[in-house]
């Protein structure tokens, strides 16, 4: 179980990564609460940027937006290309995917429960 403080950084890395995928028109953007279900993560976030270059760019902005708000380096996987980048700031996992791409792998439904839906956040 988590601390208070804990939480209260989980939600503040949370708030600040929602913040900036909207600054930079992510679309479609679903947050997936994992508390309880595994241990990588508090959330997972899925979005989709318009093309390669979009989702190159909203990565590397939120990667540096982490680092420079909270002191975290993220990890990042699959910048390079730009179909799917994955970003791992330890509470939160943030997947930036083209849309196709995204249809594809279909995340959402993989984490999430029967009954859940999933929370649109624009």
């Amino acid at each position: 179980m988590a601390r208070t403080s804990d939480m209260t950084t989980s939600n503040a890395v949370l708030a600040a990564i929602l913040n900036s995928l909207e600054e930079d028109k992510a679309e479609d953007i679903v947050q997936i609460d994992l508390r309880g279900k595994t241990e990588i993560g508090d959330h997972m976030i899925i979005c989709s940027g318009r093309s390669s270059r979009q989702v190159s760019a909203i990565s590397e902005k939120l990667a540096q937006k982490v680092k420079d708000d909270f002191g975290r380096s993220p990890k990042i996987e699959g910048k390079d290309i730009g179909d799917w980048v994955l970003i791992d700031t330890g509470d939160v996992i943030v997947h930036v995917f083209r849309p196709e791409v995204r249809e594809f792998y279909q995340l959402e439904k993989m984490w999430m429960d029967g009954g859940e839906v999933a929370s649109p956040q624009n």
